[in-house]
């Protein structure tokens, strides 16, 4: 099953956080590690905003940690977010 999006929006694998420490020691799911998440490009919708950003599938991005809708596709875990979520891409 793809996802496809509508609109001005794109479809985000997020890279999971660090669970430890570099130290070691390991975090709770209770700590707010950062505000801001990392994931990967899966597909862009097709809306007229979305082309001027020159961003591609495969491109890996930093986005709001709380951004977005949270979607489960055959035990896969994405994101849903409008264009303008995205803050940067990661080069």
């Amino acid at each position: 099953m793809n996802l496809r999006p509508l609109g001005n929006r794109i479809v985000v694998e997020p890279i999971s956080e660090e669970e430890t420490t570099k130290s070691g020691i390991i975090l709770p799911d209770t700590v707010d590690k950062e505000k801001k998440a990392e994931g990967n490009i899966i597909a862009i919708g097709d809306g007229e905003k979305i082309k001027a950003l020159n961003i591609s599938v495969g491109a890996k991005v930093l986005f709001g940690k709380y951004a977005g809708e949270e979607v489960k596709v055959e035990d896969k875990e994405y994101k849903i977010l409008n264009d303008e979520d995205v803050l940067a891409v990661i080069e």
